[in-house]
């Protein structure tokens, strides 16, 4: 619910609020800066946010956690440190670099790398609340209190009092804000003393975490890179449009972000403890809920998106094909549901990690060749591309080396009924507002949905969470 909640103030933000404070070249210059800064997280972050919830239950004393914690802590700052000095003396040939096609972004190389850093530090102590199974505030602050700070600003460009300049400099100072609160949270929950007895496992720690660097970094390419290679090649103004039509299909992967929270340090644990038969429930229940729900949230899109490109200027209403593509690429992704944890925390991440970094390199080669060729669809193309055939590998890895996939009987059942209702309620329109269109026919596509589930009982958890509510409502008449 608060990830939910979190993008639908994204989509106050990207769909309305941005679009109409800000011009649309300043709207892709702030994608921009964001995107790069992504980009550049994972390697800043050193890879330390999955060393901690992989090695960390493996630690039993005090003594021995605060040995480990302290390497947690100043591991980052190993290349922080020299990437600072060099974002320094090399600043004029980087901001050319990246302003090549627009030289609106050349100002602009320092907001890019500290707010790398600051989203680096969160995602660090982030992962310390998330060993101490306390990952609920860390997801408010990383999915609600930036998006409602960002809301605050632009109300006040809105109102005149602040400029867009001000705007883009108070975007690296809540990002910074967000980073100390965290850590002030997480330091409650477990406090730090400064211990340089390093663990006997250091050298395994770094080289691990060197690897995470390599398969972060993949992983971020594959979301972000499309937005920088944009600014690259075309005039930025159309980084704000791609960037509306991806977050439409992007509300699909958050039931995704939100399981993974929790099915990453509960997967830890059972590899840990070598008990493949609850992995492969686990990989098997958290596939087939993932799947569920994304898959409705993906035909409410399509069935939705002409009433809801209605309701946007007419600039940014050219993103149908993008947004179908890379919701199919979304919905393939929620289909292998806790994969990504299995292959992080197993013995064999080294092997997918060079592999998403083969596929990285792929996904900027796809968008070298398809953005000058086929503009922001090209994007799109490129990104699916990736996502499939990096999904498809890590889904055969796990089948070879643990003997367990995803996809059952159930699962197929699912996909029938999809189909069915996007089918049905294709041919459906309503002749009101785009806003009651939308809620009108996702009421009804919703009740059918959620009657065909709970009657044919295809999934045992949501049958069980619908019935809780269900008794809840009872109880209440």
């Amino acid at each position: 619910m608060i990830t939910y909640g979190g993008f639908a103030i994204g989509a106050l933000n990207l769909l309305f609020l941005y679009t109409r404070f800000l011009t649309d070249e300043y709207f892709g210059l702030v994608n921009v800066i964001l995107s790069a800064s992504s980009v550049l997280m994972p390697l800043l972050a050193f890879g330390i946010p999955n060393a901690m919830v992989k090695y960390y239950s493996g630690f039993q004393g005090l003594s021995a956690k605060d040995g480990f914690l302290t390497l947690m802590v100043l591991l980052p700052l190993v290349l922080i440190v020299p990437i600072g000095a060099i974002s320094y003396l090399a600043n004029e040939t980087i901001g050319d670099f990246l302003s090549k096609e627009n030289p609106i972004v050349k100002g602009y190389v320092w907001h890019i790398f500290i707010i790398g850093v600051a989203m680096a530090y969160f995602e660090v102590f982030y992962a310390w609340a998330k060993v101490q199974m306390k990952s609920v505030f860390g997801n408010f602050m990383k999915e609600v209190f930036s998006r409602i700070v960002v809301t605050l600003l632009l109300l006040l460009i809105y109102f005149e009092i602040i400029s867009v300049l001000t705007f883009l400099n108070a975007l690296v100072g809540m990002y910074i804000l967000r980073t100390l609160i965290m850590q002030v949270y997480a330091l409650r929950l477990l406090n730090l003393k400064l211990d340089f007895n390093l663990p006997s496992n250091t050298r395994e720690i770094i080289s691990y975490s060197t690897l995470i660097i390599l398969g972060g970094s993949a992983a971020i390419v594959l979301l972000e890179v499309d937005k920088v290679m944009i600014n690259q090649f075309i005039e930025i103004k159309n980084v704000a449009y791609y960037s509306v039509a991806g977050y439409i299909a992007t509300v699909i992967a958050v039931p995704s972000r939100s399981m993974h929270n929790i099915t990453y340090p509960l997967t830890a644990e059972i590899l840990y403890k070598k008990d493949i038969k609850a992995l492969k429930t686990l990989y098997q229940k958290s596939s087939l809920t993932l799947f569920i729900v994304s898959g409705l949230i993906f035909i409410l899109i399509i069935l939705n998106l002409n009433d809801l490109y209605n309701l946007l200027p007419d600039s940014y209403r050219g993103g149908y094909v993008i947004v179908f593509i890379i919701g199919v690429a979304r919905v393939y992704d929620a289909l292998l549901g806790n994969n990504n944890a299995i292959m992080y925390n197993s013995d064999y991440y080294r092997a997918l990690l060079l592999m998403g970094v083969a596929l990285a390199f792929l996904t900027i080669l796809l968008n070298l060749w398809l953005i000058p060729k086929y503009g922001l669809d090209g994007a799109a193309i490129a990104s699916f591309m990736a996502f499939f055939i990096y999904n498809t590998i890590k889904l055969g890895f796990v089948k070879l080396k643990f003997g367990i996939q995803p996809i059952t009987k159930e699962t197929l059942k699912v996909v029938f009924l999809l189909l069915m209702l996007s089918g049905v309620f294709y041919y459906i329109s309503f002749p009101f507002h785009p806003l009651v269109n939308i809620a009108l026919k996702s009421v009804l596509v919703l009740f059918c949905y959620i009657f065909v589930l709970y009657r044919f009982r295809i999934s045992e958890d949501v049958y069980g969470a619908i019935s809780f509510y269900l008794g809840k409502f009872g109880s209440k008449k």
